[in-house]
């Protein structure tokens, strides 16, 4: 009983160590990626040992799951209910997302180098990444489809690429933004984005480049 009084009045100083690791370690990764970026780095930080990182995380690839999970949790947290919505909802969500990123540029830095890291063989956050967009594609084509259902239009064979292009086109820019924020408005330009990718789909116009023929 004595140990576990100790240990409920350690838990909110362990609570915010980890906070203070996860924040540290998301700024390293963000500037040198997770190759680069060393434990002893994101210890001295927080000041603390190498083996008071690991005490808390077990390794490095935990801490970068970790992460990610954190940074998961971030784009949720304006949402009652913590899980992502559907219909209209969801694309007013991704545009929220993209204006409180503007906000964020640390955990924005993280995401655009570790995604783009963990196209490489063997990367620990790898399958993370391929979970991650399969999820979103998936529920964004849910999204439009419930759109779609609503205002009568028959659901397009579009819907799958709309749903990449928007994801792909929120991290696109997410990138020109963080190497030239004067230049590119991230809230506005990814608003502007969403909002033609939706009306291509509810309102399908003749494509402007002609779809190559393979048999050519």
């Amino acid at each position: 009983m004595i140990m576990a009084r100790k240990q409920a009045k350690s838990r909110p100083e362990t609570v915010r160590k980890r906070a203070e690791i996860l924040h540290a370690a998301m700024e390293i990764f963000g500037a040198k990626g997770f190759a680069s970026g060393t434990l002893a780095e994101i210890a001295d930080q927080v000041d603390m040992t190498h083996a008071g990182v690991l005490h808390h995380f077990g390794s490095k690839t935990q801490l970068l799951l970790e992460v990610l999970d954190y940074r998961d949790q971030t784009d949720v947290a304006d949402l009652v209910e913590q899980h992502i919505p559907g219909g209209l909802e969801m694309f007013r969500h991704l545009v929220r997302t993209a204006f409180a990123n503007a906000r964020r540029a640390g955990i924005v830095q993280a995401f655009a180098v570790l995604s783009g890291e963990s196209v490489t063989d063997d990367h620990p956050a790898r399958e993370y990444f391929q979970v991650r967009y399969r999820n979103l594609r998936s529920g964004i084509a849910d999204a439009f489809a419930e759109v779609c259902a609503q205002h009568g239009v028959t659901e397009p064979d579009t819907i799958t690429h709309a749903s990449a292009s928007i994801l792909a086109v929120m991290d696109g820019l997410q990138v020109q933004w963080l190497l030239q924020p004067e230049a590119v408005e991230l809230g506005p330009a990814t608003e502007f984005a969403i909002e033609a990718i939706v009306a291509a789909v509810l309102s399908p116009q003749p494509r402007f480049v002609a779809t190559p023929d393979p048999a050519r």
